[in-house]
């Protein structure tokens, strides 16, 4: 099973804002998950993000691929696997 730490979609139409979560690679991008580790809110300026470190280190240790948006905001939380 292929994993991967990507966001999910959440909020209104115009007004997105994104919980940070584990899940299949097969699933859909708003279906079932994991676990979720964080939020993302790209409508604040500045963008705000919390992402529970413990959880993200764990899974990228398990071999959980991040995807290209959540890998940036890894990199500004200072996460590296």
């Amino acid at each position: 099973m292929a994993v991967k730490i990507r966001l999910r979609r959440m909020g209104q139409k115009k007004a997105p804002y994104y919980r940070i979560v584990v899940a299949d690679s097969r699933s859909p991008r708003d279906g079932r998950c994991i676990e979720e580790i964080g939020i993302y809110d790209p409508n604040t300026d500045p963008s705000t993000y919390r992402i529970d470190e413990e959880k993200a280190k764990k899974w990228l240790g398990q071999g959980a691929q991040p995807t290209e948006v959540v890998g940036k905001l890894f990199k500004l939380a200072g996460i590296e696997k």
